[in-house]
């Protein structure tokens, strides 16, 4: 597509020098995709030459689409609305550009590959993965596999938040509650078991505030006097002085937690080829703030902590070392930042945190910058907006958020009572139904939570999400299935779908020209996707590609055609689109059934 495009950029540098005695170099033409509604494929704009020419926009246009429909054979026939030239291209182009893609031959990348590093999950070891856990995850996954078939060198990395008062919170309800309940005692997910007494902690901990307030105590100072609190912070402390009972339990806990993340983990198909720990990398940076002092990027105060001034950069003073010699969170950031560095020596580090955490992200680059690191510039933040429901924002110390494993359940459940409404399950195992619940679940959540652009805050509706028809993962899977159908009806007539040479085609359906069309930009909307680091480009043309072919299905008989070579073509033709539609929902993490 991209040498087509190049093609017609020279053809009209030349037409324009022919015409008007215009110079233009033919990397300044610039091709637009032409409108829908309006017939051809590429618009060239013709207002930036009336001056030069003498001439009004139409008439350039009109000038131009004539020479070239003369003298390019690609250009089978233009149209000029006001001054938008658009170029209808020939059917012969259409077939040579199917046969090429067929053949693997348009494969097309123009940027340097580079090494690239995604960090997203970042889960607590304190509670289950939530539904604003999965947008997170999908996220990451995707934008991470985007970046692979894009060229790039890509390494998945997940941050476990494994320490900290949070943590503490769990442990002392356990010790408190527990009673040497197991996940196995339980028959409870450990992720589920250990979330359990976060909940119960915040409990206790509102129960003990209300209880000092009643004796009068300010509700402030009722806060940090609860028992509770003050036996969680006590924890903290004896963790990190390596108390041997409080790392024992520690340890014990967040095992239980791991096992739970690892199943959620394989049922939602996500994966990572790094972990990192914040209980490890908690102490990195300390470094940076002896650096940054020695630098004077950083400053003392009275107290003896230490800040970095971010005002010229729009930001303000950031504390980067407490009085007591205690690291902060940016602290340790910039220490996990040097430390991937370290590991994987990359170009890009890609975030994907929610932009509750924007103003955090703009601080850690701004202090990578003044120490001159040579990775600053790599830095970037995935951020995303938080996911909603009709009832309102999810709080995990309160126990109302929308798990991610139940959740997954309910949706496998639906998937299977609007599959068992459409009565196309005949002939399938319980096996292959089992699969094919599964498959067309994580379909539409993982579509219904992509196809929005990251930096949009959204509403979940499971309802909407798992409709087989409009944009939606399952319209999308649909459409590969009976594509996968006709192919094996094809198989059972003899029909290969490899066949490569249709010069002896005379006309192609607008259908197929459209297509194709979209069959040949592939390359280019995964480039556009990486530069992005957006999915939902990719989802965008995975429907928009579907409901085409859907539409050259309604229009165009395949089986009852009677030209061999034609039926050869649309035969070869629907293999195409359903490897493409494979491909492309592969890049987003959702599988696509070959029976529904």
């Amino acid at each position: 597509m991209k040498a087509l495009e190049n093609h017609l950029a020279q053809a009209i540098t030349g037409a324009l020098q022919n015409l008007f005695s215009i110079s233009v170099p033919a990397e300044q033409i610039a091709l637009q995709p032409t409108r829908r509604e309006f017939a051809g494929t590429f618009t060239f704009v013709t207002f930036p030459f009336t001056k030069q020419a003498g001439k009004g926009p139409e008439q350039i246009g009109q000038a131009l689409g004539e020479y070239l429909k003369s003298n390019i054979a690609e250009v089978a026939d233009f149209n000029v609305v006001k001054g938008f030239l658009n170029l209808v291209i020939s059917d012969a182009t259409w077939l040579t550009i199917f046969q090429d893609l067929v053949s693997g031959k348009s494969a097309e990348r123009t940027a340097p590959a580079q090494k690239v590093v995604v960090e997203y999950s970042s889960p607590n070891t304190n509670k289950p993965l939530h539904l604003g856990h999965l947008r997170n995850n999908f996220l990451g996954y995707s934008v991470a596999e985007i970046l692979k078939e894009n060229g790039d060198e890509v390494s998945k990395v997940n941050l476990v938040n494994d320490r900290g008062i949070h943590i503490c919170k769990s442990m002392v309800a356990y010790q408190i509650l527990g009673n040497g309940e197991t996940p196995e005692s339980a028959g409870i997910k450990g992720d589920h078991l250990v979330g359990k007494y976060y909940v119960a902690f915040d409990k206790i901990y509102k129960e003990q505030i209300e209880e000092l307030v009643g004796k009068g105590v300010e509700k402030e100072a009722a806060k940090k006097e609860a028992p509770i609190m003050q036996e969680a912070s006590k924890m903290l402390l004896r963790w990190e002085e390596g108390d041997t009972e409080t790392i024992g339990l520690w340890e014990k806990m967040n095992g239980w937690v791991y096992a739970g993340f690892d199943e959620t983990y394989t049922n939602i198909g996500v994966d990572f080829d790094k972990y990192y720990y914040e209980s490890q990398t908690y102490l990195l940076g300390k470094d940076f703030v002896a650096e940054g002092l020695a630098a004077g990027v950083f400053f003392k105060k009275e107290n003896e902590s230490v800040w970095v001034d971010l005002q010229e950069e729009g930001l303000d003073e950031k504390l980067v070392l407490r009085a007591d010699g205690t690291s902060v969170y940016i602290t340790q950031d910039l220490g996990t930042a040097d430390l991937k560095y370290k590991d994987f020596g990359y170009d890009k580090s890609v975030y994907v945190i929610a932009d509750e955490q924007n103003y955090h992200m703009q601080v850690l680059k701004a202090i990578l910058k003044k120490l001159q690191k040579p990775y600053a510039d790599g830095i970037y933040h995935l951020s995303y907006g938080m996911v909603d429901l009709p009832s309102g924002k999810m709080k995990s110390r309160e126990g109302t958020v929308v798990d991610a494993d139940e959740l997954v359940a309910e949706m496998i459940d639906t998937a299977r009572q609007r599959t068992e409404e459409l009565g196309k399950i005949e002939g399938l195992s319980e096996q292959e139904l089992k699969r094919l619940y599964h498959m067309l679940a994580l379909g539409a959540l993982k579509y219904f939570l992509l196809k929005v652009d990251p930096k949009k805050r959204m509403l979940f509706n499971p309802e909407e999400s798992i409709n087989f028809q409009g944009n939606t993962g399952p319209f999308i899977q649909y459409t590969h299935a009976r594509i996968s159908a006709i192919m094996r009806k094809a198989g059972e007539l003899g029909l290969g779908s490899n066949a490569t040479d249709f010069s002896g085609l005379q006309n192609l359906h607008e259908t197929e020209s459209e297509v194709i069309t979209m069959l040949a930009n592939y390359h280019k909307v995964v480039a556009e996707a990486a530069s992005l680091y957006a999915p939902s480009v990719i989802a965008q043309y995975a429907y928009d590609l579907a409901k085409a072919y859907n539409r050259f299905y309604t229009e165009v008989s395949i089986f009852q055609e009677t030209n061999p070579q034609a039926l050869h073509f649309r035969v070869a033709f629907s293999g195409q689109v359903a490897t493409t539609i494979k491909n492309a929902m592969r890049l987003l993490g959702i599988e696509v059934p070959e029976r529904m």
